[in-house]
């Protein structure tokens, strides 16, 4: 069963899962399509088969923030299809991508069929806002490299794999991306990142970022 590998549906009942599989669609994107943008009205939520993308949000003076990056197992648009509000954020196939689509409608019938579920549910999304509160935690009470040393050991827990060099984070990241999942410049990023490979806590190999010595990283970012 495809769909229990979301966290969002993993606890719920076999028939629950098949009913909500029975009601999906599948579509697929290629590398660097638009899912959807900020601002757009929302009306469906897409688990990810396979592939990944990447969560922007965009300010007035069009720097681009990054806000996750989701891949295989993992859901998004849900809270559009909960509130009815416009997209939060813009969503971005960072590679070919194949999803489920599952429409508001019929997302809200399933619930009303199923209220127990609802509960569910919203135990799940709010582990999401206490992520989201730890990262207004984090700006508040760890300096940049800090914050930047606790985004690399993330990243490597939930991209990476083991090789030689360390554990490579699969993830083509710019600075300016992993600048805005840090809430810091481009600039700052770019000065502690370069002390980090001096001190010989990360490395990048075939142009992803490596981590060589997670505990010492890991005391950084206490």
């Amino acid at each position: 069963m495809t769909l229990d590998r979301a966290p969002l549906f993993a606890a719920l009942p076999r028939r629950h899962l098949e009913l909500l599989a029975s009601l999906a669609r599948r579509r697929v994107f290629q590398r660097g399509d638009t899912i959807f943008r900020h601002g757009d009205i929302g009306s469906s939520l897409y688990f990810i088969e396979s592939g990944r993308v990447k969560v922007v949000v965009t300010s007035e003076q069009g720097e681009e923030v990054l806000l996750a990056v989701l891949g295989p197992g993992e859901v998004f648009g849900e809270l559009s299809v909960f509130d009815g509000m416009p997209r939060s954020a813009t969503v971005i196939a960072l590679e070919d991508l194949t999803t489920l689509a599952l429409e508001r409608s019929a997302f809200q019938e399933y619930i009303r069929r199923e209220p127990d579920i609802a509960l569910h549910l919203l135990a799940v999304l709010s582990r999401r806002i206490r992520t989201s509160d730890t990262m207004i935690e984090d700006c508040a009470f760890y300096d940049v490299p800090g914050r930047l040393a606790k985004k690399l050991l993330d990243l490597a827990e939930q991209h990476g794999k083991p090789t030689p060099e360390g554990m490579e984070i699969n993830l083509r990241l710019t600075q300016r991306e992993l600048a805005g999942m840090v809430a810091a410049s481009r600039e700052s990023v770019n000065k502690h990142l370069a002390y980090f490979k001096v001190k010989g806590l990360v490395g990048v190999h075939r142009g992803h970022l490596v981590i060589r010595k997670a505990e010492e990283l890991a005391r950084r970012a206490r």
